[in-house]
């Protein structure tokens, strides 16, 4: 028997098409009352779907709205039904994808508190002025820097601070808006 002659099926099934996993930033705008984040939380949780940044704060004092930033992961399938979900919560008044709409400006607070004498302190002084970091409190032996900047730079700011005497970090989350003159 030749090889143009054996059969080629075979009894595996096809292998699935696997779609990618995809980050977004979503903005909530709803109303501010209690109860609310509560219930965004609910939403994802009780479906499986996880939050990797939620910042949430009034905007609009008189009307009492507030603006929640979410990101979050997810097949494309999943992220639209994150969205269509969120918009039929009744506190919500309008939901904005800036991943997709492109070119959103995100940004991150970081405060780290470093732990060191000598050349460590000299470094960790160093290492937070080529990032632009404040230095917001200082004793003899610490530092705490203030930075702000892109998830990314934040990441590349502690893990250069792990190596001077990173004690501990308190992170905002994402705040996130999109380009140009147009508002949500």
């Amino acid at each position: 028997m030749n090889a143009m002659s054996l059969p080629t099926a075979t009894h595996y099934p096809d292998p699935q098409a696997v779609e990618p996993v995809n980050r977004h930033t979503l903005a909530v705008i709803v109303d501010n009352e209690p109860g609310v984040l509560a219930r965004i939380a609910g939403l994802f949780s009780g479906r499986g779907y996880n939050i990797e940044s939620l910042t949430v704060s009034e905007t609009e004092h008189e009307r009492h709205v507030s603006r929640i930033t979410i990101v979050t992961t997810g097949t494309n399938a999943i992220l639209e039904q994150i969205k269509a979900q969120l918009g039929r919560l009744v506190p919500v008044h309008r939901v904005l994808d800036l991943t997709v709409q492109g070119n959103a400006i995100e940004r991150e607070l970081v405060l780290a508190k470093v732990d060191g004498k000598g050349e460590q302190r000299v470094e960790a002084m160093r290492l937070s002025s080529a990032f632009g970091a404040r230095i917001v409190d200082a004793t003899l032996t610490s530092f705490v820097f203030e930075m702000t900047g892109t998830t990314d730079e934040v990441e590349r700011f502690i893990s250069l601070m792990v190596a001077v005497g990173l004690v501990e970090v308190s992170r905002t989350g994402i705040a996130a808006m999109s380009r140009g003159a147009k508002g949500m």
